[in-house]
């Protein structure tokens, strides 16, 4: 039988995310793997946010964002008699979410798209709360993103965005260590570069204006 997947309450905020706070979550997950259903809730919960985020950052259809995520921690309850603990339940759960959009890209190759869908990034600006302190800092850094390479946004939006140490990070892509450092400080020069381009392209613009 399919596991009911418990409505997350509230997800936690930039400032939850601490070690402490992982090892709770891979506690949570461990006890929901016995048969606790508030661990299971908690687990949810916990990761929600963090897994729609991915996602939409993965996937090129913004309307299939909830559904990946569903498909994410149905996924990860089914299997959490195997889950040991030996990584983070968080870098674990990434892990399952990456293999549901590749599975989920994959299905779609095999039939007919009638016309292309709107990319990630429309995703990643619908499921932000747009009354949070910083909103509009949000979208730009989105907009900028938009312009790196995919390999290169998904390392920067696991270890700026979502936090996740380079190990942990090249565990979920399945990659050296070496390779998201990389990517990483790759991705952080061509942002660099374009937000000062942009710095010196906003006094020109204002005065033609």
């Amino acid at each position: 039988m399919t596991p009911a997947l418990p409505t997350p309450r509230r997800a936690p905020s930039e400032d939850d995310k601490t070690p402490s706070t992982d090892e709770a979550i891979t506690a949570w997950a461990l006890a929901a793997r016995g048969g606790d259903a508030d661990a299971v809730e908690r687990f949810v919960r916990a990761l929600h946010r963090d897994v729609r985020r991915y996602v939409a950052h993965l996937c090129a259809d913004p309307q299939a964002v909830d559904d990946l995520a569903q498909d994410t921690f149905l996924r990860a309850l089914g299997s959490l008699h195997r889950f040991q603990g030996r990584s983070s339940a968080r870098v674990w759960l990434l892990s399952i979410a990456r293999r549901a959009v590749v599975d989920s890209y994959r299905y779609a190759s095999a039939r007919p798209r009638p016309a292309d869908v709107p990319d990630w990034q429309l995703a990643v600006e619908l499921a932000q709360p747009c009354d949070l302190p910083g909103f509009d800092d949000g979208v730009a850094l989105l907009d900028l993103l938009a312009s790196l390479p995919d390999d290169r946004r998904e390392a920067f939006v696991l270890t700026q965005l979502l936090g996740l140490p380079y190990a942990e990070a090249a565990e979920v892509s399945d990659c050296p260590i070496g390779t998201v450092r990389s990517r990483v400080a790759r991705a952080r020069a061509t942002l660099i570069g374009l937000l000062e381009a942009d710095a010196e392209a906003e006094p020109a613009a204002l005065a033609a204006a």
